[in-house]
């Protein structure tokens, strides 16, 4: 027999906000890496492989969150 456990959490407002913002640039992330492969793959018909480290230079918000979450 197989057992479940439910969680429930009661994050600050601070932490609210911190999760706000890690989810919020791993969604980016995930979406402008594949909008780039997709781009990458129509002009030249080879596979991308970037990679989330790429982009902190050109978006600083990036380098807020823990490198771990966006990878």
């Amino acid at each position: 027999m197989l057992k479940a456990y439910k969680y429930r959490i009661y994050p600050t407002k601070e932490q609210e906000e911190y999760f706000a913002k890690v989810f919020g640039c791993v969604r980016f992330i995930y979406n402008k890496m594949l909008y780039d492969k997709i781009e990458y793959y129509k002009k030249t018909g080879k596979m991308l492989n970037n990679t989330p480290a790429q982009y902190k230079k050109e978006y600083s918000f990036l380098k807020e969150v823990d490198s771990l979450a966006l990878a």
